[in-house]
């Protein structure tokens, strides 16, 4: 969506640089240790990637490790070390240069800042560098006074740290309240009165409340919109196709076939097992084609049907086997293999599009709890790009084969999966890029990965 957007270029005056409508982001965390800033920082980037949005993030523990190589105890992070408070001035400097660098030179539009960030003369500084070099800030705070949480915080994530490799859980855990301990009487919280001119969201223990200021564009609404809807409670979401439809046999795409009689025994056997997963308060979603609405009806359980969940519009190749594609519409055939994400079928749609329609789900998703979406193969490829932050071009190759429901948990930084095969046969729908994408290949060159069908 905003891949490629021209930037305006600033004005200046003498005191600062002002920032145009379109210059890059940079995003600053502040917060004290285990409160969920990496947390936020990776699945924030992974969110503006996955809808367009060149991002990449900054982690200011990732400069500290490699610059000391050993961490000995929490007494690095005291307030009387001097050494070890030069070295993390080193490694925020660095972070920063790399920062600009990515911003200015490598295309980059948001640039996440992942750091403490917790005194208000660290946070000017970050603000000055920002207006030296045209680059809007917003703050992201995250507050959180529950010790169950910080607990988990530390337990699930903080103890899998290389800073901890070499003690048990307990000496890491007192030594990492520690750390906290040297970061909290320096500590100034973001504040409405004295820092009412800066743009930020504050997220107070973990979701309960947000305290929002001064969103200055379209990118920090949409940042705001995303981190209100996020949550931490523990789930699993599971995705899978429809089962096997008539047109799915005859090597056919798009259309609104019904179910083959495998599809149908697909159906039953999902059933079964979601049942056997005996979950509560399951939620289930399809779209508003037969073949998903046939395959939910084998659960007997109330369903939603999801408009924005119907497969990829093919165009004027609706209902079409490869083979006639290559035949009638050579040129198109490759140009789709050369740039199977952004290619648009005429009158139809391209994966690109199709992201940006699954945005409420995506959204609606990370809202809910255990959800059982059943889908499409182009449309469950881009809700797995999004939960395990594949490219754009990696996305439309992914292998979503039929009959088989992929559990995914969310995990410290980022989600497991389990693909579970439910034993009843299905062809296979899915088609490698050929090697040969040149408009001038031969027809056998383009037809080389077309999965056989009937």
């Amino acid at each position: 969506m905003m891949r490629g957007a021209a930037r305006s270029k600033s004005t200046q005056n003498p005191s600062k640089t002002v920032c145009m409508t379109n210059c890059p982001t940079l995003i600053v965390t502040v917060g004290l240790p285990a409160r969920g800033k990496t947390y936020i920082s990776k699945k924030l980037t992974r969110y503006l990637n996955w809808i367009g949005v060149p991002t990449k993030e900054f982690n200011v523990g990732q400069y500290r490790r490699e610059c000391v190589k050993i961490y000995k105890s929490f007494e690095f992070f005291s307030p009387d070390n001097e050494e070890g408070l030069k070295i993390r001035k080193q490694c925020a400097s660095a972070a920063l240069n790399d920062v600009r660098q990515y911003l200015t030179d490598e295309g980059g539009q948001v640039a996440v800042f992942d750091a403490t960030n917790t005194t208000r003369e660290r946070r000017d500084t970050i603000t000055r560098f920002a207006e030296q070099n045209g680059f809007k800030v917003f703050f992201v705070e995250s507050v959180c006074e529950d010790p169950a949480v910080i607990n988990e915080n530390i337990v699930q994530v903080k103890l899998g740290s290389p800073d901890y490799t070499h003690c048990n859980t307990d000496e890491a855990v007192e030594d990492f309240m520690k750390r906290i301990k040297c970061y909290e009487n320096s500590y100034q919280t973001l504040d409405e009165v004295l820092d009412r001119d800066l743009s930020y969201i504050k997220i107070i223990d973990v979701g309960r409340r947000y305290l929002v200021n001064r969103v200055q564009d379209h990118i920090q609404s949409r940042i705001v919109y995303y981190l209100m809807n996020i949550h931490i409670t523990p789930r699993s979401i599971y995705l899978c196709r429809h089962g096997e439809s008539d047109m799915n046999v005859k090597g056919r795409i798009g259309g609104d076939s019904g179910l083959s009689l495998r599809g149908k025994d697909f159906a039953r056997r999902l059933g079964q097992f979601i049942q056997k997963q005996d979950i509560s308060d399951l939620k289930v979603w399809t779209s508003q084609m037969k073949r998903t609405i046939q395959t939910a009806e084998g659960l007997n359980v109330p369903y939603e049907q999801w408009k924005a969940l119907n497969e990829i519009d093919a165009g004027v190749c609706e209902e079409m086997m490869y083979e006639e594609i290559q035949d009638h519409h050579p040129l198109e055939f490759a140009l789709r293999d050369q740039d199977k994400y952004r290619y648009r079928y005429p009158k139809g749609e391209s994966y690109e599009d199709l992201v940006q329609r699954l945005e409420p789900v995506i959204m609606e998703l990370e809202r809910q709890e255990n959800v059982l979406v059943i889908c499409h193969q182009a449309v469950m490829r881009c809700l797995l790009a999004y939960f395990l932050d594949k490219s754009a071009e990696e996305l439309p190759y992914l292998k979503c084969p039929l009959h088989t429901v992929l559990k995914l948990t969310p995990v410290a930084y980022g989600c497991k999966v389990e693909s579970i095969f439910l034993n009843v046969d299905a062809v296979n729908t899915h088609r490698d890029r050929p090697e040969n994408v040149e408009v001038s290949r031969m027809a056998e060159e383009a037809l080389y990965t077309v999965p056989a069908h009937q």
